[in-house]
């Protein structure tokens, strides 16, 4: 795992063995908050053991941006700890995650010390606002990647853990094109110091005009490519030619996933295109 000093008290953490998913910290002189966990329980012990040591606080809070297991699997490392999330996380974890993690536990040992514990401390609109010793953190709705997403403002320092709504390669499969090119927009306005993406490498103040910019044309030519695709009659030939880098992203991105990922991108939003279509057509 690597882990890395964003700013003072903040602090970042990313996977060695899955996707390259990261975590957060932010620490007080009394107490931490966690952001997202990882998805391998010796990592997210690893975090747990470098904020009560290293840091020598407890955890008293943790948060999940979005239900998903490599985000959310790990609060159970946190005895005591108040998760926060948004209200459709919880209802997502009850609906999806623990009927997830039973099969998951019949086929993977390493999960069967993993329980799903809910968030205690939800919200569905608005903004949430912690302070953790002088940092003052703003929780707010990040929707796109899933449903039920959500993004922390280190005010003071403009650092943005931005969960999976920001991404090397923006996924959308689980979530919605429309809204995750609106959430890019309003993180590109922000005037941040650095984005903790949700996988990936921390993204610099220099750096970020390039990757909104970046990760909007490839929602704008995954768009245009689903829509193509609809009106051919060799749909599916035409799917295949039109890979990540024709797209506009690199097939390298998150330890080699993109080109999978964007597959799945491509077939979601080509059934979406095609439900459309066929809606229209009842319609008329």
């Amino acid at each position: 795992m690597h882990r890395e000093r964003v700013s003072e008290n903040v602090y970042w953490f990313q996977s060695e063995v899955y996707a390259q998913v990261t975590a957060g910290v932010v620490a007080g002189p009394q107490w931490a908050i966690v952001i997202d966990t990882l998805a391998l329980p010796e990592e997210t012990l690893g975090i747990r053991e470098f904020v009560e040591h290293e840091i020598g606080v407890p955890v008293r809070y943790v948060v999940n941006t979005h239900y998903h297991a490599d985000h959310s699997w790990g609060n159970c490392f946190f005895p005591g700890a108040t998760i926060i999330a948004h209200a459709l996380c919880r209802s997502l974890l009850i609906e999806r995650g623990i009927p997830s993690l039973e099969s998951v536990r019949k086929q993977n040992a390493v999960y069967r010390q993993v329980k799903i514990v809910l968030p205690h401390l939800t919200f569905d609109q608005g903004v949430l606002t912690l302070r953790v010793g002088k940092k003052n953190l703003t929780i707010m709705p990040a929707s796109g990647h899933s449903p039920d997403g959500i993004a922390v403002l280190v005010e003071e320092d403009r650092v943005l853990f931005a969960g999976d709504a920001f991404m090397p390669l923006p996924y959308v499969v689980d979530g919605d094109a429309e809204d995750i090119t609106t959430t890019i927009k309003k993180i590109g306005r922000m005037g941040l110091e650095n984005i903790v993406q949700g996988h990936g490498d921390i993204i610099l103040r220099g750096e970020i005009e390039a990757a909104v910019r970046e990760n909007l044309n490839y929602l704008t030519n995954i768009r245009k490519v689903a829509k193509a695709a609809v009106r051919r009659r060799l749909a599916q030939d035409y799917l295949d030619e039109m890979n990540v880098e024709s797209c506009g992203k690199s097939r390298v991105h998150l330890g080699g996933l993109a080109e999978e990922l964007h597959r799945r991108n491509l077939r979601a939003l080509y059934k979406e295109s095609l439900a459309g279509k066929a809606a229209g057509k009842t319609e008329n």
